[in-house]
């Protein structure tokens, strides 16, 4: 590398981890703003309670989330400044061609989106878990029909079904329980209880029936209570979005899996949140190179010109990303590709201004 490329990459890096730095504060000053009268109703709960299991993990989801605004902010800045310090008309002099002048810009790309990755995929969801969880614990009042499930179905396997009609989260207790086992389409196995409660690694069924069908004959056994074990447990019956955000991308993947084998209907929700898990590190390349060649021109107005162009295409890539996140997670939806569709846009946007660039 080029004396010109560190010096590019160190302005590249040191810029955005500033501009990071200065969006953190805020949103946490914002936050505490907004939670001191929750946390001080709280008498034992303790300042690094506080600190440890809720900030520490807030400033890690935050962080990764203003990540790719911080880099779009820093990356229009810092060329801005080469531009109207005359720097990009000496590099130009030097006959160092638009193309290679973004040599360093995607280096510095490169480092933050394999952070990005790691973070994604690792890092933050582990983090949100202990964010959550210190959040259900002592700011967040819990509805009560958000820990009861209805008319509730799952298959097991590929002959095997299970069936309740409802079932209380909190309380790990449900009504009306049933699973059933098929050879084909003959029914060989039923057992059904009026009640089912989770005991921490087994289920105790109460007014219970079990029915074993053969060839020539049926056998029918029935009791108050028995305890026994099933291929589930409670979690299996939540099926929420939000839980996603808590599994690292091969729990997630193989909770996916396990899923669609077992019959649920709409996963939608849950192949979004491992999908954009890349593409949003990955932007970073097209966000990087539609900052750049915004930027790399000196322009009537200076830097202030720039940063309000480069705000606003970064308000409608959100918004976009957003809208198709909400298309993808639509039962029969194309989540792969509403997840990758704004990327797809303002690449082929940032395409274009790249080859007018080079003009």
């Amino acid at each position: 590398m080029r004396i010109l490329d560190w010096y590019i990459l160190k302005r590249y890096l040191t810029t955005f981890l500033f501009t990071l730095l200065i969006l953190i504060p805020i949103a946490v000053a914002i936050d505490i703003s907004e939670k001191i009268d929750k946390f001080l109703r709280h008498e034992t709960l303790t300042l690094f309670e506080i600190v440890n299991d809720y900030y520490k993990n807030f400033i890690i989801y935050y962080a990764n989330t203003f990540m790719p605004l911080a880099l779009f902010i820093a990356v229009i800045v810092f060329t801005s400044r080469l531009a109207n310090n005359t720097e990009i008309v000496a590099i130009n002099s030097s006959q160092i061609s638009f193309t290679r002048f973004l040599y360093p810009y995607f280096i510095g790309a490169t480092i933050v989106t394999i952070m990005a990755l790691y973070m994604n995929h690792y890092i933050v969801p582990a983090s949100s878990k202990t964010r959550k969880s210190f959040e259900n614990t002592y700011l967040k009042k819990k509805r009560y029909q958000d820990q009861m499930i209805n008319d509730f179905s799952l298959q097991l396997n590929d002959s095997t079904y299970m069936f309740l009609q409802t079932y209380d989260l909190k309380r790990n207790s449900g009504h009306q329980f049933s699973t059933e086992m098929y050879d084909g389409l003959k029914l060989k196995y039923k057992l059904i209880a009026d009640r089912i409660t989770w005991n921490d690694s087994t289920f105790t069924l109460l007014n219970w029936k079990e029915r074993k069908i053969f060839k020539d004959r049926d056998s029918i056994f029935s009791g108050n209570k028995m305890d026994t074990t099933f291929a589930f447990t409670p979690k299996d019956f939540n099926y929420k979005s939000a839980l996603a955000q808590e599994m690292p991308s091969p729990e997630l993947s193989d909770f996916i899996k396990l899923s669609r084998k077992r019959g649920v209907k709409n996963l939608n929700a849950y192949l979004v949140e491992l999908y954009k898990r890349t593409s949003l590190p990955l932007a970073s390349y097209i966000l990087t190179l539609i900052a750049v060649v915004l930027a790399h021109r000196k322009r009537r107005g200076g830097i202030g010109v720039n940063l309000a162009l480069g705000i606003a295409i970064m308000f409608v890539y959100v918004f976009f990303l957003k809208v198709a996140e909400v298309l993808g997670a639509v039962a029969g939806a194309n989540s792969l590709l509403n997840v990758w569709m704004p990327n797809f846009v303002f690449g082929t946007y940032a395409v274009y201004l790249y080859i007018n660039a080079r003009k």
